[in-house]
């Protein structure tokens, strides 16, 4: 049986049988066995492996997912649990923002908090986008289905729509430039995701409450862990299936 996962992510990477050896440090024909014959590597090669490819240890190799190792690496990626969205500080976000290096993600319906509550926000996010931070702003889509059936849930009505709208119409000054992009999404929501770098807060829905009375998991990227990971897939799906602004 061959290990299909590692072979795909091989190839998004555009990644050779020869070249993920020479960056795990292993033969080539050991990398070969991986996948043709789905061998199991040492930890220490699955999980370099999985840094060198970008998944998840348990995404290229599911049996590891009871792996007392591997969910004590999802355990350690844990850092914080807010009881509301509003009990983090303004000054956090800041410094999410600030001290990121290499991505911001950024998924929501409205998100008007950002620009209510943060100072500066749009300029904020486009001074990360001139220092070479790669953003993405996804956003709801004010005239679909799931925007208006949250807001009917929220008992809001209309007013989820209006904050979607408010929300593309502030950042409409930083949309187009240079590192930064752009979707508005039909999706329903279980969670919004504010990812920096390593870092990432998921702000978890509850039905018929509003965002900001919900609580967030604050988490940080290791090796070896699933729960960032595990977000981050749910962001990329409905990144992919949303609309280009």
């Amino acid at each position: 049986m061959s290990n299909e996962r590692l072979r795909a992510a091989m190839t998004d990477k555009g990644m050779s049988i020869q070249q993920l050896g020479e960056e795990v440090g292993v033969d080539p024909k050991t990398v070969e066995r991986w996948i043709t014959k789905d061998r199991m590597p040492h930890q220490t090669h699955r999980m370099k492996t999985a840094s060198v490819l970008g998944k998840t240890v348990v995404y290229l190799w599911p049996s590891t997912e009871s792996d007392p190792r591997s969910q004590s690496a999802a355990r350690a990626e844990f850092v914080d649990l807010y009881p509301t969205r509003a009990t983090v500080p303004v000054s956090s976000w800041i410094d999410f923002i600030e001290n990121a290096k290499e991505s911001i993600d950024l998924l929501a319906f409205g998100g008007s908090f950002l620009h209510d509550s943060i100072p500066e926000f749009g300029a904020r996010i486009s001074a990360r986008a001139r220092a070479g931070v790669r953003v993405r702003m996804l956003f709801g889509d004010p005239d679909s289905a799931a925007v208006a059936l949250r807001g009917e849930e929220e008992g809001i009505g209309d007013l989820m729509s209006a904050r979607c709208r408010l929300t593309w119409n502030y950042l409409k000054p930083i949309l187009g430039e240079e590192g930064i992009e752009a979707r508005k999404h039909g999706s329903t929501l279980y969670a919004s995701i504010f990812r920096f770098d390593d870092t990432l807060l998921a702000n978890v829905h509850v039905y018929g409450a509003p965002a900001g009375h919900n609580p967030i998991l604050h988490m940080n990227r290791i090796p070896g862990g699933r729960l960032f990971a595990h977000y981050m897939e749910s962001f990329e799906r409905t990144w992919q299936g949303a609309e280009p602004v």
